[in-house]
């Protein structure tokens, strides 16, 4: 483990999942439990969680699907020592292992033994904070974590596109204002795009968009009905519930 990050140990998914993670910076939160739910998979297939941080969405999704081998991507090679200490921890190391690279070069990619067309699922979670409408953090990790500079999107999606195979599914989580640029990054790899809304409440606006896509599939799907994280009195939903805590996964996460 890295002498260099002071951590915490937190239990998510109702105590299912035990984590270390840094005390300041990027830590797992809705996202990262959200972005699992949404994934489908089963035994025997492969996954790759890129951009993993400590591990929290691939871990999570590795939790529910007994059988289902994924590897965690991750730049920052603490949050990575940190991923793969969260896989023995959690008896995943099995099936789940942490690499230490850039998700922008698939050669380094392959270098890693992350083989073009040998992945049935790609889900990420990656930075997708504006830099021109929202303040940086100061602290790095949490910078680098959270902030996409010009073109990041397309440039991740080429990633899944090149780790995939064909008919294969990602599945990514991004910030709802950024929605169409998304999809439009998406339309010369992916094709079968669902989208579902995440609302703070059922009166406002999405702030978040799960977004499923088929590796050389075609067209549009309908939007899946919007997802409220609370209910008008604060309080969150049920439906959250069952997947923060209980481990559910939404109905996108379809084989």
């Amino acid at each position: 483990m890295s002498a260099d990050i002071d951590t915490t140990d937190d239990a998510v998914l109702g105590g299912r999942l035990r984590l270390l993670q840094p005390k300041r910076g990027h830590r797992v939160g809705h996202d990262a439990i959200l972005l699992a739910a949404a994934t489908g998979g089963a035994a025997g297939e492969r996954a790759v969680d890129l951009g993993a941080g400590i591990g929290g969405a691939g871990l999570a999704l590795a939790r529910r699907i007994p059988g289902l081998d994924v590897t965690l991507v991750e730049i920052d090679p603490a949050l990575a020592v940190l991923a793969g200490e969260n896989a023995r921890r959690n008896d995943l190391a099995g099936r789940v292992r942490a690499v230490t690279c850039d998700v922008e070069d698939v050669a380094a990619l392959a270098a890693a033994g992350l083989a073009e067309q040998s992945f049935d699922r790609v889900l990420m979670n990656p930075p997708f904070n504006d830099p021109a409408r929202q303040q940086s953090s100061p602290d790095a990790r949490r910078r680098l974590a959270h902030v996409a500079g010009d073109g990041l999107a397309a440039r991740w999606i080429a990633a899944a596109a090149f780790l995939l195979k064909p008919g294969g599914v990602l599945t990514v989580i991004w910030r709802a204002a950024g929605r169409d640029g998304l999809i439009a990054a998406m339309q010369p790899h992916f094709g079968e795009i669902g989208v579902l809304p995440v609302l703070p409440r059922p009166d406002a606006g999405a702030i978040r968009v799960l977004v499923r896509a088929v590796n050389g599939g075609a067209g549009r799907l309908p939007d899946y009905p919007p997802l409220a994280l609370n209910d008008a009195g604060g309080k969150p939903t049920q439906a959250v519930e069952d997947i923060l805590r209980m481990a559910q996964p939404l109905p996108m996460a379809q084989p």
